[in-house]
């Protein structure tokens, strides 16, 4: 197994558990506890976990775009309702938007009028906020569950085709060179549907992860047409990239 799919493997087992041992992750992946110790040192580098005596414990695990199994804990609720009231200002009645999974799309979800709206979206949470709104149409992609979300070939084949006016994106980093990235790779195919298929797309993230970068990259900076950030983000964070030109609105 190369080092990226490992390093994945890695990042999932932290997600399901918040706490694996090397002698568990050395198991799972049929590796060294010596390569798995290098393992957790090069993903500690990246912001991604923190080592502790004989493992690695989850870092930061609302950064992720992807909510716990056990259910939404969301760290930063003001910022994430702050992001999510500016992103309404977007959304009209009869509008087709898409919902990427995440914290911030949830808080999107949790504010949206009970209108006749179109809502597509893989995130299970989402689904459960959106259900009981009965004038907006749910539209949920097939696919398997991957923790909270749907994914897979078929999702992804579903979304490319519909008509998706616009697409609200999560992610776990923004960076200048690497763009929008993800720490795993099973969700990038549905992303990119999002994108390919979507009028304008929005990425929907928390200040922080202004110069973050995970593992995977599923958007370059010119493919979304605006950031939409809480009031954490400097104008000096935000100037390079309006430079590389992509909005960003804080």
């Amino acid at each position: 197994m190369n080092p990226i799919r490992r390093h994945e493997k890695i990042m999932e087992a932290l997600l399901e558990n918040k706490e694996v041992t090397v002698s568990e992750l050395s198991d799972l992946l049929e590796v060294t506890g010596k390569t798995i110790r290098e393992d957790l040192a090069k993903l500690e580098e990246k912001g991604l976990l923190m080592r502790v005596h004989g493992g690695a414990v989850l870092a930061q695990s609302e950064q992720f775009g992807i909510l716990p199994t056990k259910g939404p804990n969301v760290k930063n609720p003001s910022e994430k309702a702050e992001i999510a009231e500016r992103a309404l200002l977007y959304i009209e009645p009869r509008d087709i938007i898409a919902l990427d999974g995440g914290s911030t799309t949830l808080e999107i979800a949790r504010r949206l009028d009970n209108a006749p709206y179109t809502v597509i979206t893989n995130d299970l949470n989402i689904i459960c906020e959106l259900v009981c709104k009965d004038e907006i149409r749910l539209v949920v992609p097939g696919g398997c569950r991957v923790r909270n979300m749907l994914a897979g070939p078929e999702a992804a084949s579903y979304i490319r085709s519909l008509n998706i006016q616009k697409a609200f994106l999560s992610s776990t980093g923004v960076h200048l060179q690497h763009g929008f990235t993800i720490y795993t790779n099973d969700l990038i195919d549905y992303k990119r549907a999002l994108i390919d298929t979507s009028e304008t797309v929005y990425a929907v993230v928390d200040h922080y992860k202004f110069g973050q970068c995970a593992l995977r990259t599923f958007a370059d900076l010119p493919e979304v047409s605006r950031i939409i950030t809480d009031r954490g983000c400097s104008e000096e964070v935000a100037a390079p990239f309006r430079a590389a030109g992509i909005e960003v609105e804080y």
